[in-house]
């Protein structure tokens, strides 16, 4: 990859250039891999390129791809012909197309961008005051709670006192007394 300073050559061709070159070099039929390029542009510099050439050829042939200089097909780059079909575009709903009849982002006018969700309540106590007292009191749902002023002392009936004890539960109906009927 990288050799001392000494055989550095004075400048190198930009890496657009460099991949165009190599392609068109190579000129295999389905396109040449991201190796093969890289093989080929080691080779054209005499072996010395910059120790990132990697990441940095990965990168122009990424940005190639997406400004539509370049195709890949498989893994493997080309440079794109008139009778070829346009690469599949990738899922979900394109963009809407920009047009000059759309009005100027001018007239909004500039300021923070709203926060999503709903807005907060008012947090002032007396506006809220002012505002229940304006609509009515509300009244809660349910039952109104009984308060201790307005219990009315109820008299508890005392069961007399008798021997006999009652069980727990309902008590058994009473049965109908049954003549006998002797004839």
């Amino acid at each position: 990859m990288a050799t001392d300073e000494a055989t550095k050559p004075s400048s190198l061709p930009p890496y657009p250039e460099m991949i165009m070159a190599a392609i068109a070099a190579l000129g295999e039929k389905g396109g040449s891999s991201e190796a093969a390029i890289a093989e080929h542009i080691e080779s054209a510099c005499d072996g010395w390129v910059p120790e990132s050439h990697a990441s940095v050829l990965s990168e122009h042939l990424a940005r190639m791809k997406d400004a539509g200089e370049l195709v890949c097909v498989d893994g493997n780059y080309s440079q794109p012909s008139s009778d070829e079909p346009p690469p599949k575009r990738g899922r979900g709903r394109p963009p809407k197309p920009k047009t000059d009849a759309d009005p100027p982002k001018a007239a909004v006018p500039a300021g923070p961008p709203r926060p999503r969700g709903r807005p907060p309540k008012p947090k002032d106590p007396l506006a809220a005051a002012v505002a229940m007292v304006n609509s009515g009191l509300p009244r809660r749902r349910g039952r109104p709670p009984m308060k201790k002023d307005d219990a009315v002392a109820v008299p508890v009936p005392v069961a007399p006192a008798s021997g006999v004890k009652r069980g727990r539960g309902r008590p058994p109906k009473a049965k109908p007394a049954v003549e006998n009927d002797v004839a």
